[in-house]
């Protein structure tokens, strides 16, 4: 019986191998875009989530020391032991700027962050509260 099956089977057609490849050709026109917009979105939730990192130890610096700075770098926060090393830009791209990139305490009550990478390129600066995807500005 077993032979008989075997006898029976036949192979792939010229035009199911096409179909085939069609098929697969049309799903990776879809993935890929996909995939690298996941990539893109990913790199900028990490900029934001770097930046409010910054703002949370510039605010614990800001009360643990009781006084009136109102700006401090990266730098600073980490030579005061606020943050552990100065965050990695997301995608390679090396450290942020521990001078340039700095957390400013306006006379508003808002807290201004702005990263800047070592290439002097600024990702993102603007109110801890209001930034979202818009706000930053991946290296082309």
């Amino acid at each position: 019986m077993f032979k008989r099956y075997l006898k029976n089977e036949k192979g792939l057609t010229l035009i199911e191998l096409l179909v085939v490849i069609v098929i697969l050709g049309i799903i990776a026109a879809i993935a890929i875009p996909a995939v690298g917009n996941l990539i893109n979105n990913s790199k900028i939730d990490a900029h934001i989530a770097n930046a409010k990192q910054v703002a949370s130890s510039a605010r614990l610096a800001k009360a643990q020391e009781g006084t009136a700075t109102t700006e401090y770098t990266l730098k600073a926060l980490k030579d005061g032991g606020f943050l552990e090393g100065i965050p990695k830009s997301p995608g390679n791209t090396g450290s942020y700027s521990p001078t340039a990139s700095k957390v400013v305490f306006a006379t508003d009550g808002t807290v201004n962050v702005t990263l800047i990478g070592d290439n002097n390129h600024q990702y993102l600066s603007g109110d801890i509260n209001t930034l979202d995807k818009t706000s930053v500005k991946l290296k082309p």
